[in-house]
Formats: structure tokens, C-alpha cells, sequence
């Protein structure tokens, strides 16, 4: 991706004045949106007959989600710049979208200019993620808590959270009921959770849902 010129772009996201945000970032820089999608389904089929050079997309998404999005493209060998945004929690979701193959992550919460520097990065050969400082702590904080979490727990607990069951998420994940409900045991008990009660509590107070 370094050095090249970026000239087209697809933006996926739910809410029309994101969109219209957005596109005003990027045609600032005289980037061409070539096609809009409120839907991540949508977006991964047109994206297989349509090639782009940028992909900004939201994580909370309907169909395919944003995580799951960047994970399919990049199984797909797409090559161009895929930047998540999203009023999500931070720290959680920079993680899981760097780990799927991301480029960058912005947080809805501060100037959507920063996707300029993003895309600035990109072409230089680098990523960009939202630096979080270590807190130093005897008791770990929520933060703490959810970067010790694996990719792989971090998909259970996001299937979890969607209400499904051991065999769906093993569906969904390629893997055994037994090796799901390992994942459960070890998210949950990172988590500091003993109930899916719990869990939902958790997850809704660091705005992962």
C-alpha cells in the first residue's frame, strides 16, 4: 500500500449524516465516492464486483458487521485502505479491528478529519490506531480487562452477546461446541463475569453493544 495514490472510495454506514460527513472528508481530498451502503452485506457484494482504493466503514453495522467486513475483505485479498470508525468503546474495538486488518480506526467521538491523517499513514506503509497509555493498577480496570482478551475470545463474546448458542457460534467460528464453551470459560473469567447477566451488564457500561 505505500506510496499509492488513493482515488476511490465506498463508505458503510447506518447513518446518513455519517455518510454525508464522511464524504465530505474525503472528497476534501479530492477522493471520488464512488458508492454508499447503510448495509455491511451489501457492501461485501458490491465490493466483489467493484474494486476501490478506500473502504471507510462503521463497526455497528446491519447485515455483516464492521469487524466481520474488514476479516471477509481481507480474506478476499483485498489490497486497498480500510479505516473503521465508530462511537464505540476504544479501546475494545481498535483492538478487534486492527487485529481483522484494519488500516485505522477513528473514533466518531473526536474530528473525522483524523481520516485524512489515516489515509496520510496508509500511503507511508503505516497504520493508525488510537494510542491508549498503560494505567498503572493493583485491581485491573474494564479496560485492562478487555485487552487481555484473545481475538478468538473476543469473537465468542461478540457472538455471545448476539444471542447465540455454543453450536452456532461454532458454526459461525469453525470449531467444536467443546471449544466454544472453553473460550466462554476463559472470557468470563477475565472479565471478572459469572452470569451472561453479567456479561450483557459489562458490555453495555463499556459500550460494546
Amino acid at each position: 500500500m505505500s506510496g499509492a495514490a488513493l482515488h476511490t472510495a465506498i463508505i458503510v454506514d447506518d447513518h446518513p449524516l455519517a455518510r454525508l460527513a464522511i464524504r465530505g472528508v474525503l472528497e476534501k481530498e479530492r477522493i471520488t465516492v464512488i458508492n454508499e451502503f447503510e448495509d455491511g452485506t451489501a457492501a461485501l457484494n458490491a465490493l466483489a464486483r467493484t474494486t476501490a482504493d478506500i473502504v471507510v466503514v462503521d463497526v455497528e453495522i446491519p447485515g455483516v458487521n464492521g469487524v466481520e467486513l474488514v476479516e471477509k475483505l481481507r480474506a478476499r485479498h483485498f489490497a486497498g485502505v480500510v479505516i473503521v470508525v465508530s462511537a464505540k468503546n476504544d479501546r475494545y474495538y481498535s483492538k478487534r479491528c486492527a487485529q481483522a486488518g484494519a488500516n485505522a480506526f477513528i473514533s466518531k467521538k473526536q474530528d473525522l478529519d483524523n481520516i485524512l491523517a489515516a489515509l496520510n499513514a496508509a500511503q507511508k506503509g503505516y497504520s493508525y490506531f488510537p494510542f491508549f497509555p498503560q494505567e498503572p493498577s493493583v485491581t485491573l480496570t474494564d479496560a485492562q480487562r478487555l485487552e487481555s482478551l484473545s481475538a478468538q475470545e473476543m469473537k465468542v463474546m461478540s457472538y455471545m452477546l448476539s444471542g447465540l448458542d455454543n453450536a452456532r457460534i461454532g458454526d459461525a467460528m469453525h470449531i467444536s461446541s467443546k471449544t466454544v464453551s472453553t473460550y466462554k470459560t476463559r472470557l468470563m473469567e477475565k472479565l471478572g463475569c459469572k452470569s451472561l447477566i453479567e456479561l450483557l451488564s459489562f458490555a453495555h457500561q463499556n459500550k460494546l453493544t
